[in-house]
């Protein structure tokens, strides 16, 4: 401050735009100017309101629950606009079984759609059943967990997996 001579020792940010850019204020001069600082002047209630949210998640991008699992297919189901045919995609039907889930799905013995909550239950199911060790160390029950491991996995993948397009 003009005419301080206490030494600058205490920091503080020169505005809500410049964090990381501070002014360096001796304890009196910093605890007045701490006094009358104010984030949010100058910003409205909406604005003030998407900061606060935006804290909330400390300043990353976050989305409602189910949006990035298996319900992203009923967002993207529809193309109005005909923007996925434009790119060389095509919108699903709904209740159309993605191609690449058929197969492992019918492993399952599911049917689409289907959350990940029910594939974990029916691959646990199936695991306990077709175990070697419940089943005598049979080959056949090895050879079929094996197959039920890879369609989990499968669909594990593609039902936890963000996906920007259908198809």
């Amino acid at each position: 401050m003009p005419g301080c001579g206490a030494p600058g020792e205490y920091r503080a940010p020169k505005s809500r735009l410049q964090l990381s850019d501070y002014w360096w204020f001796c304890l009196e001069h910093v605890r007045a100017y701490n006094a009358s600082w104010d984030f949010y002047k100058g910003m409205s209630p909406g604005q003030i309101e998407a900061e606060l949210r935006a804290d909330t998640a400390w300043q990353r991008p976050s989305w409602p629950l189910g949006h990035l699992g298996a319900r992203l297919e009923e967002a993207i189901a529809g193309d109005p606009l005909h923007v996925l045919h434009a790119a060389g995609l095509r919108a699903r039907r709904a209740g159309e079984t993605p191609s690449e889930m058929r197969e492992p799905l019918a492993t399952l013995g599911l049917s689409w759609p289907v959350t990940m909550d029910e594939v974990k239950s029916r691959y646990k199911e199936l695991a306990k059943r077709h175990h070697p060790d419940a089943n005598n160390g049979d080959r056949a029950a090895e050879e079929r967990l094996k197959t039920i491991n890879l369609a989990y996995a499968a669909l594990r993948t593609r039902l936890t997996e963000p996906r920007a397009a259908a198809g």
